[in-house]
């Protein structure tokens, strides 16, 4: 395992603050490489971006920062949840306070049903991954949401249906949340991964409360920190960090 720089701090409590509201690293866990950004919630403007002004989907992260236009930056992003063909988010999605699709608690197909699922909820001055039906019982106003799943880690455990002994990899990406809503951590495996892996990783390594996998077929990352932009197939929702300039 290797930590580095400011993330290293943040991750293991050793510093009361990040040198910066968004800070971008690599690390090693069971001999495979992720890479890792952490983001301070009450600092950082997080938000979900799916359509631009006439309603067409975006998709790209060049897309994402034409449209939010020379005054702003945006200092990361990661595709943020499962779509339909279309490209329209599979579960709940809301942005800009505006719901787009509705909460789906039933059984589904795919890794999206492999219950418990959830939802990253962004309000405020924090941000949360909550299980599905926690939820819908809470019914937290969120400015931005993606509903995902499966969950990763659910109240520091790992999602029970894990298998320590699975042979399914895949470059996966997700999101995690400390239990105050304040520091938010994106990561996304660079070789592939199980679930179990990834979901430890998330647990044991970034300590995170709550977790949330995003997808395991598409999963890109925008970090200029690292000098990194990924291209490829085209997302549905992105999730991103922007700052004004």
């Amino acid at each position: 395992m290797m930590f580095r720089g400011a993330l290293a701090f943040a991750i293991l409590g050793l510093a009361p603050q990040l040198a910066q509201a968004t800070a971008c690293d690599e690390l090693d866990y069971l001999g495979k490489r992720f890479t890792v950004c952490t983001v301070n919630a009450s600092e950082e403007q997080i938000k979900l971006f799916l359509r631009d002004e006439s309603g067409n989907i975006l998709g790209q992260f060049s897309d994402v920062s034409r449209h939010i236009g020379d005054n702003a930056e945006l200092v990361f992003a990661m595709n943020g949840g499962m779509y339909h063909p279309n490209r329209a988010p599979v579960g709940h999605y809301v942005e800009n306070g505006t719901p787009e699709t509705p909460l789906l608690t039933g059984a589904s197909k795919g890794n999206f049903g492999l219950l418990p699922n959830g939802v990253f909820c962004i309000r405020g001055s924090r941000a949360d991954v909550f299980e599905t039906l926690a939820f819908a019982d809470q019914s937290p106003d969120c400015e931005f949401a993606t509903q995902s799943g499966p969950m990763l880690v659910i109240d520091g455990e790992l999602h029970p249906r894990f298998l320590v002994d699975s042979t399914s990899r895949f470059i996966r990406n997700g999101v995690g949340t400390s239990r105050d809503g304040k520091t938010v951590v994106f990561a996304i495996s660079d070789a592939p991964v199980t679930f179990y892996e990834f979901g430890s990783f998330f647990r044991d390594i970034l300590a995170t409360h709550s977790a949330l996998y995003f997808d395991g077929k598409v999963s890109r990352i925008h970090a200029p920190q690292l000098d990194r932009s990924d291209s490829g197939f085209w997302m549905g929702p992105i999730v991103g960090v922007v700052a004004q300039n």
